[in-house]
């Protein structure tokens, strides 16, 4: 068997053109504590692009094989690792507690092997397929975490979602409709609206065209501030920038404002005066734990829930797969196949 494998490596920050497919990565060896998987599937997240840019405070130690996340089978088990099994089918927490996460601070899954500590393995159950899987974790974990663990959504709100297109969003649409919310969600094209419509939104707004906040508001009635009319309850907010004070501006008395994440900017303008005035809760929301992942998992099994995947590509062709996510031209994950 080769001691190396093809992997999708970064070697300096800078633009896309810097990932290198290599044939003759070396392959993982299992060490005490962790296990070898061999990778069936990976999927990207916007996170991916950061890395490949390179963020401000976070030191990756390149080169690096990029993906958060990942499914597979385990074929080689290191020393003290028990409950597990070559051949078992696992899905991989992306947050290694020691060193950081895979694929930014360690390497990930864009290649066929990956070595992971066995504590953050979490067993496949039947009738979830390696891509479903590995589509979970950034993504639809931290919706969960965000719309169920928080308990921020209930059955009749109006839930207006933001960036509602990628990952994180079609995760939110999709557990908002499945937790009885009514759904605005909010898309740059009319394919985006479209699809966005077909998996379940009651609503689809272009932010491109249409100022969403005016359009809630004529919408629902203008936010009063001595009853609870006008508005929406929630807005899911994980881009920041120019959307923060128009998001609070369309909120009802007692509204939740959303917030896992700032892809637009994260040091928006403010108004505090719509805060106290209308009585709302920003609410934060930091990635996912195991729980998360096993309860998306048992919904898959249960049929609630499918995640939403726009394309499957080769390993070969996952750069390609990458800038797909950063000009935002998919509806939901992009999964690799090494």
């Amino acid at each position: 068997m080769s001691d190396t494998m093809k992997a999708l490596l970064l070697r300096q920050h800078g633009g896309l053109e810097n990932l290198e497919l290599v044939t003759n990565h070396p392959k993982p060896k299992a060490k005490p504590g962790s296990v070898v998987i061999r990778v069936r599937a990976s999927s990207f997240n916007y996170h991916d692009v950061f890395t490949v840019k390179g963020m401000p405070g976070i030191k990756v130690p390149l080169p690096v094989v990029i993906g958060l996340d990942m499914a597979g089978e385990i074929t080689e088990i290191g020393d003290g690792v028990s409950g597990w099994k070559v051949g078992s089918r696992v899905l991989v927490n992306p947050l290694n507690k020691k060193i950081g996460l895979m694929g930014e601070m360690l390497d990930g899954g864009m290649a066929e092997y990956c070595l992971v500590d066995a504590d953050q393995l979490i067993a496949m159950p039947d009738g979830v397929t390696f891509e479903q899987a590995a589509s979970l974790p950034v993504a639809y974990g931290t919706a969960h975490r965000m719309l169920i663990t928080h308990n921020t959504i209930k059955k009749g709100d109006r839930v207006l979602i933001l960036g509602a297109s990628g990952g994180v969003g079609t995760g939110c649409v999709i557990l908002s409709k499945l937790l009885g919310a009514e759904v605005i969600a909010c898309a740059s094209s009319a394919e985006k609206m479209d699809k966005l419509k077909a998996m379940g939104a009651d609503e689809a707004i272009n932010y491109k065209e249409v100022d969403f906040s005016k359009w809630a508001i004529e919408k629902y009635g203008k936010p009063q501030r001595r009853t609870h009319e006008g508005g929406v309850d929630v807005v899911i907010n994980f881009t920041g920038g120019d959307t923060w004070v128009p998001s609070l501006r369309c909120l009802k008395r007692g509204g939740s404002l959303l917030v896992c994440g700032a892809t637009a900017g994260h040091d928006p303008k403010e108004d505090l005066r719509y805060i106290w005035s209308f009585e709302l809760k920003v609410i934060g929301s930091n990635s996912f734990y195991e729980d998360n992942l096993t309860d998306l998992m048992n919904m898959i099994v249960e049929k609630k829930i499918a995640p939403v995947i726009d394309a499957v590509l080769p390993l070969e062709k996952a750069a390609e797969g990458l800038r797909l996510i950063r000009d935002r031209e998919v509806i939901g994950k992009v999964v690799v196949v090494p």
